[in-house]
């Protein structure tokens, strides 16, 4: 930017000396002057928030839109800057700009949600295996090597280890590691039981059936459950084939209507 207070810098080059800056930013009212300032002071501290983002990187975002997300954050920090509390910009931009990062991957890059606590867990053990992986040749660390660098309990480990493989969620139609005729995880996954509608219905129908008399519950067993005709349960009891079927289908009238009144 091009004012006077601008000429001094601190020992790094992205990190500019706006303080002049923004005391007169502080005594502009809102207008054309105010904002040409403002713009002016986030483009001088723009080198600093892409250092920051460029923090990031490896995290499989796309540099240019971490940088997006840090000009964002320096830009929220030019605006709620106090200079009159005393303490640098720096000091409050830097915290500011890369607490909107993580949110940025906290809130955007999972896929499904995790809880923050398990988030951290996964940027410990991340870290923790990228310092032993310095130290340690030929092998991935240990749960235990990772727990004690890291200063954590194997289970939070295991946690965060668990973590550091949901990050994104695998397609149902990807092929499955080591299958050479394309087999997919949907291809593994089941499918709903028909038979599981029967046992809700047949648990559904059961209290009725014990309430019906002695010999309609008798006529009912012998047609679906023994698979008689009812010629057969008309010999079997001594009266008509007629009656019968007059029987069942009262019976099995009674019991649907009860049946959906209770799920009503």
């Amino acid at each position: 930017m091009r004012t006077q207070a601008s000429a001094k810098h601190h020992p790094h080059d992205d990190a500019p000396d706006t303080a002049e800056a923004f005391r007169k930013l502080a005594t502009l009212p809102p207008g054309q002057q105010r904002d040409t300032l403002r713009e002016e002071i986030v483009e001088a501290w723009l080198p600093m928030a892409e250092r920051l983002a460029g923090r990031f990187r490896s995290r499989g975002e796309s540099y240019e839109d971490l940088r997006q997300v840090a000009a964002l954050g320096l830009v929220k920090a030019v605006d709620r800057y106090d200079p009159e509390l005393g303490n640098a910009f720096e000091s409050y931009a830097v915290p500011t700009v890369t607490g909107e990062i993580k949110r940025h991957f906290r809130d955007h890059m999972w896929t499904l949600h995790v809880p923050r606590r398990v988030q951290d867990l996964r940027n410990r053990v991340r870290f923790a295996s990228q310092d032993l992986s310095q130290t340690i040749s030929g092998r991935r660390p240990t749960v235990a090597e990772i727990a004690e660098h890291a200063r954590m309990s194997e289970e939070d480990v295991l946690t965060g280890l668990e973590a550091l493989e949901s990050f994104t969620a695998l397609s149902l139609d990807a092929e499955l590691p080591g299958s050479e005729d394309g087999y997919s995880l949907s291809d593994a996954l089941g499918s709903p039981d028909p038979a599981l509608d029967t046992v809700i219905d047949r648990e559904a129908v059961k209290p009725r059936l014990q309430a019906l008399p002695e010999r309609e519950r008798a006529i009912l067993y012998m047609r679906f459950f023994g698979d008689m005709t009812q010629s057969s349960i008309a010999d079997e009891l001594g009266i008509s084939q007629m009656h019968v079927s007059r029987l069942i289908s009262r019976c099995c009238n009674r019991l649907r209507d009860q049946v959906m009144h209770d799920v009503a």
